[in-house]
């Protein structure tokens, strides 16, 4: 939240995941998406835009980011065909 009061330029303590970025935090749709923009450019990835609609609060984004972030499982690895990647040989 650090990152997000530093954007709003508010103490990061007064800002709670259930604040709505719009009606609590004051951000217009212009503001939300120059902050969702900062998010995809400090993370590197990219928010489809139909993601950008579930993203309300500051839980939703919170959330998001944490999931875009989180390795996938290793049994969920696949190549460009989605079949298991090869175990490497040993040698």
């Amino acid at each position: 939240m650090t990152a997000l009061g530093d954007y709003l330029k508010r103490d990061p303590n007064t800002i709670r995941p259930d604040d709505h970025l719009r009606d609590d935090l004051g951000l217009d749709s212009m503001a939300t998406i120059e902050l969702l923009y900062q998010i995809e450019e400090a993370f590197d990835f990219q928010i489809p835009d139909q993601d950008l609609q579930k993203l309300l609060t500051v839980a939703d984004v919170i959330g998001y980011v944490e999931g875009r972030l989180r390795p996938s499982s290793p049994a969920r690895a696949t190549g460009r065909t989605g079949k298991r990647l090869p175990a490497k040989k040993k040698g």
